[in-house]
């Protein structure tokens, strides 16, 4: 077994480089985590502590889901993105750029979040809403329909 440190202060871990569909050679995995064949973790991504990512779900470039997040669906998680605590992002949503997202929130539906933001606590990103910029969207806020959200709080 190799050990790999994801650099999150608990050292280096058991962990393998994920197998991705039709066989390209994947980002790290810790043992304690879980990715389905069926999903892609790109070379320079990671995915370690107890986190799930299943189904078809993408997580690219330097992207990291950690603790015990979920990517689920068709969900992808790019850039430098973070998904961590108990989040979840499922169905066909998006988390890109230097976004974070973490507690207990979930970004679901065609949902995109992008650039700077924070998603956090209990809230929830849904449908075909947009966050963007430097945006925090905490505690037990909703955001969903078609609402686009840029640059402050809710």
């Amino acid at each position: 077994m190799t050990m790999h440190d994801f650099d999150d202060g608990c050292g280096p871990v058991p962990a393998h480089r994920h197998r991705n569909p039709g066989r390209a050679p994947g980002g790290w995995v810790a043992v304690s985590a879980h990715v389905d064949h069926t999903a892609t973790v790109a070379v320079d991504a990671s995915v370690y502590g107890h986190a799930r990512v299943s189904d078809s779900a993408w997580v690219s470039d330097e992207a990291r889901v950690c603790g015990h997040a979920t990517v689920a669906g068709q969900a992808v998680v790019a850039g430098r993105a973070v998904v961590y605590g108990r989040a979840t992002v499922t169905d066909a949503a998006r988390v890109v750029g230097d976004t974070t997202v973490c507690g207990k929130a979930r970004v679901c539906g065609c949902a995109i979040v992008s650039g700077d933001a924070w998603v956090a606590g209990n809230a929830v990103v849904s449908e075909y809403a947009r966050v963007r910029g430097d945006t925090t969207v905490a505690g037990d806020a909703r955001v969903s329909g078609y609402a686009l959200v840029t640059c402050g709080a809710v």
